[in-house]
């Protein structure tokens, strides 16, 4: 099976259905992307495939074959610059354990509304859990970096 992550084409002998997290974290090495709940409630798991933000602990390694898998280590460009370093400005990590789902789901909401409102930011993050509570920097975070955008 060959997967396309942050650029770099990786053959892999998985089983098709394989979850993509555990394929990027045992076979590929890129161990950024965590795991939380394993069933898609928690969002730690958030990558972007094609784009598009993506539970890698649902998605079968199958489904993403042929496609530009990206991982809170390979992803880059203006936007993911400002939200990483509104986080870092605002300090927004406590423990850590979910800041790469949360960075790539913010990433994702920002690359779809460069200025989303409140109840934007609500409905993007829906289900990304942070255990130390820390969604108020989150939310300000995700303001400040869509301030830095223009």
């Amino acid at each position: 099976m060959k997967l396309l992550v942050n650029g770099t084409e990786h053959d892999l002998d998985v089983a098709p259905e394989m979850p993509l997290l555990w394929a990027l974290r045992d076979f590929v090495g890129l161990t950024g992307t965590k795991f939380g709940c394993g069933i898609g409630l928690c969002g730690a798991c958030v990558v972007h495939i094609d784009g598009k933000p993506a539970r890698s602990c649902l998605t079968p390694v199958s489904s993403a074959a042929g496609k530009r898998i990206a991982t809170i280590e390979g992803v880059s460009g203006k936007v993911a610059e400002a939200v990483q370093t509104a986080w870092q400005r605002l300090d927004v990590v406590q423990c850590g354990y979910c800041q790469s789902g949360q960075i790539m789901s913010a990433i994702a909401l920002l690359n779809g509304k460069p200025k989303p409102a409140d109840a934007d930011i609500e409905n993007a993050m829906d289900g990304n859990v942070c255990r130390c509570a820390t969604y108020i920097r989150i939310r300000a975070a995700i303001h400040e970096a869509s301030s830095m955008l223009g």
